[in-house]
């Protein structure tokens, strides 16, 4: 295999052919630089000296950092003269604060995004390196989770190629969320310890640290770290930085991820005298804060470490930011004019009491001037309408922990009230929904309206998400600051997503319109005029077999699980939640093993089912519905009845990774969320962009999504979210069992322990969210996505018509790209422009 092929067959990551000329990149970069060829050139010194050892025997993780520090040398001199022409030119700079960033794995990305593939590929070629055990050899970085985390990524990388003066801020997580295992088809969560080695990206500042005071400190008591309230003390916030290389490598921003350290590293005293843990107690306090994303919110301390988590990001990054913005401004009124600050849903509100403790007690600014800088300042973007997801936090925990900033909040409630009162006299429930604090038996401070009233912009991520969010979820709020509201869709980034993806499709499309998609994924519209082309379209469904060959490659190979390439790839990949209704995709695929039980002699084209999500730790249906699926799937693929017809399988541990791999591979995408819930969605639009067809309800971007490839062209079933609203008071899932005789055999196969003989029982614990309650109306959609489903397989078996309407969806996913999204939020809420490099 030659070196083009190796790079090619580890999902191609390699851009297309017309790179730039490299020396003129290296000249770019700050050179002269030379990468590869004697021992005295980067990748074979860092090969050589970082490892002490003969590069014959040094495997592929020396030799991915050997590769991944070499190309960090030739990004470093870019990097610091983006850093230094913000310094110069004092330009409104963008800081953006998420618990998340799910940026995946860097080596691969950066290469692309510096243009600097050909080198990597002459390494590949020598035959110094094995291209796919490398890239195998960087884990997934663990910062991230779900969609939130993935559009932060997609933001940072589209901020840096638009060259807009931008800086992350988030948390640098030791263990990440954790990694998933399945044991018997249930979901075990074993430590994900993506830091087990150096990560030759990020580079540590401790000496731009910052100290964090807490209200509390912390022993050591039986064993349990144990927090003593009314004695201050302190943590320490070190930043470590990772570059984020904008397309063509001109800009290059920075990821600033925050960890906890303490300023003593332990009680010589207590140790003297034989307490050797409990001298420990502070340090194991700090280390605790940035241990673990998102730890289990079942428990009050899993909770309270939640809390100081977000407080943390929010005091370190304030804290950053502030200091940079007086290096160069002395008035603090001009800071609206030189900061954006943008809170990634609920996490980082305390960035409201924080910044105005920083203006009233620091600078000695007034009430009145403080609240307007800080609310001008800042911006707000809500990601959920699920009630539970809307923070709160116990108003004694700010007590206790942060009594300036209670105050604060208190303070700006005050004013709240009575502005409302005095706009709506007489109108005392409006009131209490608009209150910072929610009364009742244990107060509790709503971290949303604390965003939307300290902040001048609140946006949703869709169009139904927006509206809803206005007209529904803090109704009272949007009519008391209409102005405030606004909506910006979602999108995200055609480099990673297509170009760093799909080579195979990126190479159609280049071939078909030229690259300037890249930049403006607006440019895929010119593919509409393609769509009749009979050798476009035979190249497009040459391209779609190519990446379902190599993901089942991939799969046999690291899995040793086999798929057939020609069946139909359906696949349902998204966080596991009862609203996502993975358990609707299961009940479908039910229905059709039962129409196969009933009919062998039934025609139909070999499908494959994909399902991939974590659950939450502590929601035990979830993990049921996990539990469900695997279950599901040893029994379908177990019977020969139904080989080479219907094949199920749950891949464990999804990722960027795993996405960037079955994305591309798939035909049929569930975007299957109950209407009215998914506030957008993401992975809806990687799906279309490389060609899969859209088989979902009319909710979240999906909407959108359709309104611009046309309905015709996708599979939209069941009610809309007006319909699911206005059925809350007499839908009975009940009626649905007794008069759908395909629904009835498919619960009653269920709960007959027919996938289960071993486990008698284990599912009855779906009865009620399924026929007593289905709050989620999985009854009420399952015809129609059966009905859907049928229209599919019809148009799949007319190879031309389906590869026309994939091709439409790709020449209409330009709107989908986080270019556009971030154009929005530049121009219309932050006020915020590009600043090139020189």
């Amino acid at each position: 295999m030659t070196g083009k092929q190796k790079m090619a067959d580890a999902q191609g990551r390699y851009a297309p052919e017309q790179a730039p000329d490299f020396a003129s990149l290296l000249e770019q970069y700050g050179g002269p630089l030379r990468f590869n060829g004697t021992e005295d050139e980067l990748f074979e010194r860092h090969l050589v000296f970082d490892n002490v050892g003969d590069p014959t025997e040094l495997g592929p993780r020396q030799q991915y950092e050997a590769l991944a520090r070499s190309m960090r040398d030739i990004l470093a001199q870019r990097w610091r003269r983006t850093e230094h022409t913000y310094d110069r030119a004092n330009p409104k700079r963008v800081y953006y604060l998420s618990l998340e960033f799910l940026i995946g794995r860097s080596l691969a990305n950066n290469i692309l995004n510096l243009r600097l593939d050909p080198v990597a590929r002459s390494i590949v070629e020598q035959g110094k390196l094995d291209w796919p055990a490398v890239l195998e050899e960087e884990p997934d970085a663990g910062l991230g989770n779900g969609g939130l985390g993935r559009l932060a990524a997609c933001f940072l990388d589209s901020m840096a190629t638009m060259q807009l003066p931008a800086m992350g801020y988030g948390l640098r997580y030791e263990y990440g969320i954790f990694r998933q295992t399945i044991e018997d088809g249930w979901q075990h969560e074993q430590p994900d310890n993506w830091l087990r080695n150096p990560d030759p990206w990020e580079v540590a500042r401790p000496q731009e640290a910052v100290e964090i005071k807490l209200g509390c400190s912390f022993v050591v008591d039986k064993g349990t770290l144990r927090a003593i309230f009314g004695r201050p003390s302190h943590v320490l916030g070190v930043p470590y930085d990772r570059p984020i290389v904008g397309y063509g490598g001109k800009t290059i921003n920075t990821l600033r991820l925050w960890a906890a350290a303490t300023p003593d590293v332990f009680d010589l005293q207590a140790f003297s005298a034989g307490s050797f843990v409990g001298a420990l107690a502070q340090r194991l306090a700090a280390d605790s804060v940035t241990r673990v994303l998102y730890p289990d919110d079942s428990t009050i301390m899993g909770r309270g470490l939640r809390f100081v988590q977000e407080y943390f990001l929010v005091a370190c990054s304030l804290a950053d930011l502030v200091r940079r913005f007086r290096r160069h401004n002395a008035d603090w009124s001009t800071l609206p004019d030189k900061v954006a600050i943008q809170l990634n849903d609920t996490h980082p509100s305390l960035a409201v009491p924080e910044l105005m403790r920083i203006l009233l007690d620091d600078a000695g600014l007034g009430w009145d001037q403080a609240w307007d800088i800080t609310r001008r300042t800042l911006a707000y973007t809500n990601h959920t309408l699920l009630p539970e997801a809307l923070e709160k936090w116990p108003l004694r925990w700010l007590e206790l922990m942060l009594p300036r900033h209670l105050q604060i909040i208190l303070d700006i409630n005050q004013r709240l009230v009575e502005e409302v009162r005095t706009r709506f006299p007489n109108e005392e429930n409006r009131v209490k929904q608009v209150s910072l604090v929610e009364e009742g038996g244990d107060r509790n401070i709503r971290m949303a309206n604390l965003a939307i009233v300290g902040s001048h912009s609140t946006n949703g991520v869709a169009a139904i998400h927006s509206r809803l969010l206005r007209t529904v979820t803090v109704k009272d709020l949007a009519e008391l600051f209409p102005e405030r509201f606004n909506n910006k869709t979602n999108g995200v980034t055609p480099r990673r997503w297509l170009l760093l993806a799909n080579p195979a499709l990126a190479g159609c499309i280049t071939g078909a319109i030229g690259d300037g998609w890249i930049t403006d994924l607006a440019n895929l519209a010119k593919l509409t005029s393609f769509a009749g082309d009979t050798g476009f379209r035979d190249a497009v469904r040459q391209a779609k077999r190519q990446s379902k060959a190599r993901f089942a490659d991939w799969l046999k190979s690291s899995a040793n699980l086999v798929v057939d390439p020609d069946s139909i790839f359906d696949s349902q990949v998204k966080r596991i939640h009862e609203y996502k209704r993975q358990l609707l995709n299961g009940l479908r695929v039910v229905v059709l093993y039962n129409r196969l039980r009933e009919n062998p002699d039934l025609e139909v084209p070999p499908r494959t089912f994909f399902f991939s999500g974590k659950a939450a730790p502590a929601y035990k249906l979830a993990k049921l519905i996990i539990k469900f699926l695997n279950n599901l799937a040893d029994t379908v693929n177990a019977e020969p009845a139904m080989r080479g017809r219907l094949k199920v399988l749950f891949l464990p541990e999804y990722c960027v990774s795993l996405a960037e791999r079955l994305i591309p591979a798939t035909d049929v995408s569930n975007q299957i969320s109950t209407a009215g819930y998914e506030a957008s969605g993401t992975s809806n639009m990687k799906f279309m962009m490389n060609g899969a067809l859209t088989i979902g309800t009319r909710d979240g971007a999906t909407i959108e999504m359709a309104e611009a490839a046309g309905e015709e062209n996708f599979f939209l079933f069941g009610l809309t979210a007006d319909q699911v609203a206005g059925s809350r008071g007499w839908y009975n899932p009940h009626w649905h069992y007794e008069h759908e005789p395909e629904t009835h055999k498919a619960l009653d196969l269920i709960f007959s322990d027919h996938f289960n003989p071993k486990e008698p029982g284990i599912f009855e614990p779906l009865r009620e969210p399924l026929i007593s309650r289905d709050h989620y109306m999985h009854l009420a959609d399952l015809t129609a996505y059966l009905e859907a489903d049928r229209r599919l397989l019809e148009l799949y078996a007319d190879p031309p018509e389906w590869t026309r309407k994939a091709i439409l969806n790709i020449a209409s996913s330009g709107k989908f790209s986080s270019d556009r999204t971030i154009a929005e939020y530049a121009a219309e809420i932050w006020g915020a422009k590009p600043c090139p490099v020189p």
